[in-house]
Order: C-alpha cells, then sequence, then structure tokens
C-alpha cells in the first residue's frame, strides 16, 4: 500500500493511527506530499488534489479519510476499529468519528484562514469555525468516550491533537477536565504516541 501523506494533516494522523492499531503500518509506503502543488501522482490517486489517499495492494486508489480507515480495518487480524454489523456499538463509533472529523475540519478552515488579510468576513468564519469546536468540546465533556481504540475514539484524540498542535495556547483542558483526562489516556498508546505531528 502507498499512502500520500503530509505529517501536519489531522486527517493523515487518523489514517495512520488506524494502521497502528491494526498494526498494518509495516505494509504502508508513506509518500511526503504537499497537497497545495497538486502533484500528477496525487491527482492521479485523488482529483481533489487532497491528502490523505491511499492506493491498495491491488492499484485502487482511496480517499479519504473515512474511506481509506474503513478499508484499513478489513486488513490485519486485530480487533476491529468499526464495531461489526449496525449495532448501537457501531452508530456511537461512527458519531464520534463525525464530530472528530468535523473538529479537524472546522480547526483546519481556522488555520487556513488565519494566513488571509484580516477582514471582517474572515473573522467571522473563524469565530463561526472556533464556535463549533468549542461546542464539540463541551458536549464531549458531557459524554466523554471509552477508553479503547474504535474509529471514533481515534477521530476524536486526532481532533483534540491537532488543537494541541495548532492552537496550544487556547487551553481547553481548563475547562473540560473529564476530557482532558481521557484523552491523556488515550495519547499513551501507540496509535498516538508515534503519530505526534511535528
Amino acid at each position: 500500500m502507498k499512502l500520500f501523506y503530509s505529517a501536519t494533516s489531522p486527517f493523515v494522523r487518523k489514517v495512520l493511527a488506524c494502521a497502528i492499531a491494526r498494526e498494518i503500518d509495516g505494509q504502508i509506503e508513506l509518500v511526503a506530499t504537499n497537497a497545495h502543488a497538486s502533484t500528477p501522482d496525487l491527482l492521479a490517486a485523488n482529483p481533489l488534489s487532497k491528502v490523505p489517499a491511499l492506493i491498495t495492494g491491488d492499484g485502487l486508489a482511496l480517499f479519504d479519510s473515512p474511506v481509506i480507515c474503513e478499508y484499513l480495518d478489513s486488513v490485519g487480524d486485530e480487533r476491529a476499529l468499526f464495531p461489526r454489523h449496525h449495532s448501537t456499538d457501531l452508530l456511537r463509533a461512527l458519531r464520534l468519528q463525525a464530530l472528530g472529523d468535523g473538529m479537524m475540519d472546522a480547526a483546519v478552515l481556522r488555520r487556513g484562514e488565519q494566513g488571509r488579510p484580516q477582514e471582517s468576513a474572515r473573522d467571522a468564519v473563524m469565530a463561526r469555525q472556533r464556535a463549533a469546536v468549542a461546542r464539540s468540546l463541551e458536549l464531549l465533556e458531557r459524554e466523554t468516550p471509552h477508553r479503547w481504540l474504535d474509529i471514533g475514539t481515534i477521530a476524536v484524540g486526532c481532533a483534540l491533537g491537532y488543537l494541541d498542535f495548532r492552537f496550544s495556547h487556547e487551553a481547553w483542558r481548563t475547562h473540560h477536565p473529564r476530557l482532558a483526562d481521557w484523552f491523556e489516556h488515550i495519547s499513551r498508546t501507540p496509535a498516538f504516541t508515534q503519530t505526534v505531528p511535528q
């Protein structure tokens, strides 16, 4: 398998965390990629010119992170990250994944807007994205996730890690002690210790 990646992307981190949790990371060749450059190799894998993009062993190009992670869950023999069957556990995991992915979307968009000239429209977009993350943190404080890895806890963990990476001056732990305790626990797993962005 070949993974087009950027080391600072939280969505790439999510894919790599899933691969490590499944103990199949050694089967993946990493291809450092600047998605903004829209290289021919990346465009062949993903016409949207976004990372992550994965080429399977059979040559199938997959994108984006939910699809790639679901594929990786079919490789290897470790515990499934997507609970089998349409159970309550699966729905909870998918709901958490949607929340974590949404937080990452909002934080990445906000980060991108920071580099633009200051104006009221830009500030409004940034405020809206920050509010979305704040509401998500409140929900996670009330409904703190379980302490084992599945697609939902991996997505939320990557979202919180991205907040630490890009918005470390905003101390989200101060008002979310239960979530902070949860994150400290899950951050000690290999899926997270081996994927900390630099």
